[in-house]
């Protein structure tokens, strides 16, 4: 129903009759004039020929009308000069299209992390976007961080032209207010936001004990990480291991009290880390400390090729009991094997070995749970050691291949380019084993001590049945203890 205005239906109803007189005086002049044409027909000399004449000046004038109108009036309307649509293309997929729009994007463009310090005060961070936008350079993620003395770090993702060097970004973000200005190379993954990355790195954190260096490593950026156990092996307090509970920031270096003992203390020298970075590395500490001592509990019965079976699962803390009942019934001999040094200091190291905080330890236990062997991944600065102790009665089984197989395999999921074992000329088995991996191999010799070296860049060692962890882990850790902590003797 359409609402009429009633002042305009007056004005059509005052103007209805005027329209009735036009058409009524319109209608006695036709008549008048067919009246005059019929006169002029009927009674003229040439009426007929007239009538005829008359006929064909209408059908003329009808077909010519006809041939115009069909000429011009529906003639095809002329180019629109709006964009036509592309030729189409071949069909692909969403994902094919986006793979090569990204690859595109990916093959003229740079990702870049920065971070600079400004004065916290309105405009500030207006004038460096105007800066960054001047040079064609798109912001992807930003982050603040306050400072105590009134400035702000403003932490960017940044997109630049790929010719655009970091020189010419350093110099328009000082001019527009920056500085302390730290730019270096970024990657596809740092486009993961940071709320996601630290959710992510609490749930590994809250799988497994493990995991709190390596998350604060990945939240952190390049660092460095030392775990300072409470006590040396001689049982002195450890110089450094006395952190308090709300932990310290210095600039550069933070230190964090460790919740199985001591402390741990990250240095980034080339970036300050700032209170926001301290928050974050605190509260994943505060988790593990809530959830207490955990591993994943996933393990695999193997049959040996005598019958046997043996299961083979992590091993923590809570297995030094069970490892030192073992190193009492392996020979002289074996532990020297392994630990290269005076029989009687084996058992001091076991603390060390099984800590999370320093590798990873793989156990294998018989059918009635003894523990007969242990396969050790452990961190040494930025390369990775291997090291197997395997109980005199079970040697020569294919344990100690298969535990060197699984510690292999973690390693490629940890991104170790290469391991290492230490060992003497004159131990054949573990030769053997590590020339069973089927990688490339380097040999050192010193003094009787043999350094074996495989390269993990090379086609990855699998497990006969995989060992699987609930997460993917991260590339490096680099984790240094003082010269009294460095419990099993390392590359010569």
């Amino acid at each position: 129903m359409t609402d009429r205005n009633p002042a305009s239906a007056h004005r059509s109803h005052r103007h209805h009759w005027r329209r009735d007189v036009v058409e009524l005086a319109a209608m006695f002049c036709a008549v008048a004039v067919a009246d005059a044409i019929a006169n002029l027909v009927v009674h003229g000399p040439r009426g007929p020929v007239l009538l005829v004449a008359s006929a064909v000046v209408l059908l003329v004038t009808a077909a010519f009308h006809t041939w115009w109108a069909r000429r011009h009036s529906h003639a095809p309307p002329p180019r629109s000069t709006a964009p036509t649509d592309p030729e189409p293309l071949p069909s692909t997929s969403p994902g094919a299209t986006a793979a090569a729009t990204a690859t595109a994007t990916a093959s003229s463009t740079t990702l870049w992390r920065m971070r600079t310090t400004v004065r916290d005060e309105p405009g500030s961070l207006a004038a460096l976007c105007t800066a960054l936008a001047r040079n064609g350079v798109d912001i992807l993620t930003l982050q603040t961080h306050p400072l105590p003395d009134g400035g702000t770090v403003d932490e960017f993702l940044l997109r630049a032209p790929q010719e655009l060097p970091s020189a010419d970004l350093a110099r328009a973000i000082s001019r527009a207010g920056g500085h302390s200005t730290w730019i270096e190379r970024a990657d596809p993954h740092d486009l993961v936001d940071t709320p996601t990355r630290v959710l992510g790195l609490a749930t590994r954190t809250a799988l497994d004990a493990a995991e709190l260096p390596l998350a604060l490593r990945q939240l952190l950026g390049r660092c460095t990480i030392h775990s300072i156990p409470a006590t040396t092996l001689s049982g002195r307090p450890n110089a450094g291991s006395d952190a308090p509970v709300e932990g310290v920031l210095e600039a550069t270096v933070m230190r964090l009290r460790d919740p199985s003992g001591g402390a741990i203390t990250v240095e980034r020298p080339y970036l300050p880390f700032t209170p926001t970075e301290f928050a974050r590395a605190r509260a994943l500490v505060e988790l593990d400390a809530r959830l207490g001592p955990r591993v994943p509990r996933s393990q695999d019965v193997l049959t040996l090729p005598e019958g046997n079976e043996i299961t083979v699962r992590r091993a923590d803390g809570s297995d030094r009991p069970a490892a030192r009942a073992m190193h009492d019934r392996c020979s002289e001999r074996t532990l020297s094997l392994r630990y290269h040094g005076p029989v009687h200091d084996a058992d001091r190291y076991l603390g060390h070995l099984l800590s999370p905080r320093f590798g990873r330890t793989l156990a294998a236990t018989t059918a009635s749970g003894k523990l007969v062997a242990l396969g050790h991944l452990l961190w040494d600065g930025d390369e990775t050691e291997v090291a197997l102790l395997i109980e005199d009665d079970w040697q020569r089984r294919g344990i100690g291949s298969e535990l060197l197989r699984r510690l292999i395999a973690m390693a490629v999921e940890a991104g170790c380019d290469s391991v290492y074992a230490v060992t003497q000329a004159s131990n054949t088995g573990m030769v053997a084993a590590m020339r069973g991996l089927g990688l490339p191999l380097d040999y050192q010799i010193e003094e009787g001590t043999l350094v074996i070296t495989a390269r993990l860049d090379a086609t990855p060692v699998s497990s006969r049945l995989p060992y699987e962890l609930p997460y993917e882990q991260p590339r490096e850790l680099l984790q240094e203890l003082p010269h009294e902590q460095a419990a099993p003797r390392r590359r010569p």
